[in-house]
């Protein structure tokens, strides 16, 4: 009799031999998966594409954020992000003037120095007079949209916490007017998260997702959850939680059939690069570790 391992590479043999199409599509299945398990995506860092750096859940002044800032800024020096986007709370806690000295100004001054501009989303533990703030570029605006210099890609920044009829109209109609091939939207609420503490918040998915998928956004930012999460792609979105740039809930993370990488041990942000039609990402830990990474392909409105 032959052995059950010796039957299965028979098996494999045949439908190679027989169905090439077959073979070589289970073959690269196999390699691809054994590539993203053994090697991260290096990103290009090719000179004049679109490089941004995204977390938030950040601003509370302790060891954890400027451990974790410090760690952006060592990234920064090899791989030159343009912006940041912050998915909200940026200040926790009190927001004195000092607060903003000591919670953002001081940890982050490298990146301010060498011209990186954080474009802030509010969360709700965040006062709305952050609008006025001019490091966060919000224009006195509790949500708008900017386009990347010289890029093809428009970044949608909302107000979630508290998202009005007027604010739901504009987003429509920014998105359904907007040419841009990349349509990026950040918020603080998500609408796909595995978070034990807050999770998916189904009302604003039903209010949202319906738009995104209409209008060809590719990425959605969020943060709420302090973990790292990254999606299995819904309709064919890509859903980031990135909310453990300071603040971190260890354990939070549930892993549901949801969860395509998840990562609550420490504090991470997200880096990503985009060129042409892909988007190359990492995720990276307080601690210098690449945690996440991949490619993700830019998606037509239908």
């Amino acid at each position: 009799m032959i052995p059950m391992s010796a039957r299965r590479l028979v098996v494999a043999l045949t439908l190679a031999l027989c169905w090439p199409t077959v073979g070589r599509e289970l073959a690269a299945a196999g390699a691809q998966q054994v590539a993203r398990a053994s090697a991260p995506v290096k990103l290009p860092n090719r000179p004049g594409s679109l490089k941004f750096a995204a977390f938030g859940d950040f601003g509370n002044g302790n060891a954890a954020e400027y451990q974790t800032a410090a760690q952006l800024i060592k990234t920064h020096a090899g791989f030159r992000f343009d912006l940041v986007t912050t998915v909200g709370d940026n200040l926790l806690g009190s927001e004195t003037p000092q607060d903003f000295r000591d919670k953002f100004e001081i940890p982050y001054k490298p990146l301010l120095d060498s011209g990186v501009k954080f474009y802030a989303a509010l969360g709700n533990h965040d006062a709305r007079e952050q609008r006025d703030y001019k490091p966060f570029n919000m224009n006195g605006k509790l949500y708008y949209s900017f386009k990347a210099p010289n890029q093809d890609v428009r970044f949608f920044v909302l107000e979630s916490s508290d998202m009005s009829p007027d604010e739901v109209k504009w987003i429509d109609n920014e998105l359904r007017t907007s040419s841009e091939q990349w349509k990026i939207v950040c918020f603080h609420v998500p609408v796909y998260s595995s978070g034990a503490t807050h999770g998916s918040n189904l009302a604003l998915r039903a209010t949202l997702e319906p738009m995104f998928i209409k209008y060809g956004v590719s990425v959605v930012l969020s943060g709420h959850d302090h973990v790292y999460e990254r999606t299995k792609p819904q309709h064919g979105i890509t859903y980031f939680v990135v909310g453990s740039g300071g603040e971190l809930r260890r354990g939070d993370l549930r892993r549901t059939s949801l969860t395509a990488v998840g990562f609550d041990a420490d504090n991470a942000f997200l880096i990503a690069e985009i060129i042409d039609d892909s988007m190359y990402f990492n995720a990276i830990s307080r601690a210098g570790k690449i945690v996440d990474s991949g490619i993700i392909t830019v998606r037509k409105a239908p």
